[in-house]
């Protein structure tokens, strides 16, 4: 083709061949990575089942002795792992990201299931409200009340919430590339994970994220700073989410 310059019906018809077993190659290799893709959701979901039931099974055994409290730096660890292995939202063409991918909220009638992480609203020892990341044991649909665990003292306290100081985490990145109307934008209000803690803050987004391994940068309210907010942090998708306060304290 190069060569003469043109395209001969011989090569045009060579050429459409060659692209139409490039995309059934293509295609079939896409069936096969999201194949594997829920093969891992479904050996994950399996792990947290296990987790969660020898967790129970430890609540109610007392025959054995309480387990220790975890270390800080095995937590921080753990949190971050976390945050690092949620899945990437990848829909088909045309299809768009369901609720609980990254900053889409969950619907209103949504439930979180047992193990599922939240951000809590709960009552600090001082009197004070703070929102803190916490893991769901319960659902009365009775009470429309959660049980929830403090991540930070697993075992220790238990919380009794209505749904309003409940916000699911996301279960899914949101993929910049593909989906960026799935991300929180620059300035927008959002409840953020300060960076080793496990307590969440109002926060502005500084920088969305870029690439699908990428945090957000965010500036946190922060009154001894004279603008009012901190220098950007880096935080995980996982740990953003929307603010239901919109005035600044």
């Amino acid at each position: 083709m190069q060569t003469e310059n043109k395209i001969s019906p011989y090569y045009r018809t060579k050429l459409r061949g060659l692209y139409t077993t490039a995309k059934a190659d293509a295609e079939a290799e896409c069936n096969i990575l999201r194949k594997a893709l829920d093969k891992i959701a479904e050996i994950k979901s399996l792990l947290e089942e296990r987790r969660i039931a020898a967790k129970i099974a430890g609540l109610y055994n007392d025959s054995e002795p309480p387990r220790k409290t975890m270390r800080r730096g095995v937590l921080m660890t753990l949190l971050q792992q976390s945050a690092m292995t949620l899945p990437l939202w990848i829909g088909k063409p045309g299809e768009k990201p369901p609720p609980l991918c990254g900053a889409i909220p969950a619907s209103s009638d949504y439930v979180a299931k047992p193990g599922d992480k939240v951000a809590a609203r709960v009552k600090a020892v001082d009197g004070d409200e703070q929102w803190i990341l916490a893991e769901a044991v319960s659902y009365n649909h009775a009470t429309n009340k959660y049980e929830v665990d403090d991540i930070d003292e697993e075992g220790k306290e238990r919380h009794t919430l209505s749904r309003r100081r409940i916000i699911p985490l996301p279960q899914w990145k949101a993929n910049p590339e593909t989906d960026p109307e799935a991300l929180f934008q620059k300035d927008q209000l959002v409840l953020a994970l300060y960076p080793q803690t496990t307590c969440f803050y109002r926060a502005l987004i500084h920088t969305p994220p870029q690439r699908p391994q990428d945090d957000y940068s965010v500036l946190f309210e922060d009154t001894s700073y004279a603008d009012g907010y901190s220098p950007p942090l880096n935080v995980a998708q996982r740990y953003v989410v929307a603010c239901k306060e919109t005035k600044k304290k």
